[in-house]
């Protein structure tokens, strides 16, 4: 009997290469915390790519909040790019198993924060909170993606904390780790549709009627409600692709 023959190695994206190779510099020291980065045109002469290349490797590392965007000024390392959590914002796998581990560290860490949110946030943060909700739903009626928003409206919430520890560790995870972030490398067709996003942004609502009511404890369970969903959903695409596995 023929052994099946192993299907192709996935061959890596260019911007994924990039990547790999500007996280070691800086991770490795190379590039350290305020530095420049190379201009775009320098990085695609290096590395031997199109200058669309390049920027989808900067926004990936923006996203993981490795680098930061300056207009008119160029790309600069961020200080936190060197902290422990750098690691975990170096995840690019797309296993669901991964996705699961990260929203259990984001249980840790959030749940508490919405608790704190609601105790101590002032009028200014309660706003930015809200805005933050209120776009998701703008982009929803335009059909356009409403990853990077999702992130602001759980980073309003660890600002609000007045602890900027929180804001480090969500910021160190990235906003590639919510699901409908379209450069999420677990966001799919499934998590992306419109239905899916809408039962977000309402489990969000809940998350800001309790904060803006100052309830702590309505606060933490609308959050553990919010990510423990996340997680029944991942566990549930889990079991799905055991099953196509098996057939």
């Amino acid at each position: 009997m023929m052994e099946a023959t192993p299907p192709p190695a996935r061959k890596p994206k260019l911007a994924d290469m990039v990547i790999d190779a500007m996280r070691k510099r800086i991770n490795g020291g190379e590039l350290g915390p305020g530095d420049k980065l190379p201009t775009e045109s320098q990085l695609s002469s290096h590395f031997g790519v199109s200058r669309t290349v390049v920027r989808e490797a900067i926004a990936a590392l923006a996203a993981d909040g490795m680098v930061q965007p300056r207009q008119g000024a160029g790309v600069f390392v961020m200080a936190q790019a060197s902290s422990a959590f750098s690691a975990i914002a170096g995840m690019r796998s797309n296993k669901i198993s991964v996705a699961l581990n990260v929203l259990e560290v984001r249980m840790g860490i959030e749940i508490e924060s919405a608790a704190l949110a609601a105790q101590r946030r002032s009028a200014s943060q309660q706003a930015a909170i809200h805005e933050a909700w209120n776009e998701f739903g703008r982009l929803l009626e335009r059909n356009v993606p409403t990853g990077k928003t999702d992130f602001s409206f759980h980073r309003a919430i660890a600002e609000a904390t007045n602890n900027p520890f929180y804001i480090e560790v969500l910021e160190a995870l990235g906003s590639r780790t919510i699901p409908c972030d379209v450069a999420s490398p677990w966001g799919t067709d499934s998590v992306l549709t419109y239905e899916y996003q809408v039962g977000l942004h309402e489990e969000h609502r809940l998350i800001l009627d309790a904060i803006s009511a100052r309830d702590a404890d309505g606060a933490r369970e609308a959050m553990r409600d919010h990510l423990s969903r996340s997680q029944d959903r991942y566990r549930s695409r889990l079991a799905e692709n055991a099953r196509t596995d098996r057939i």
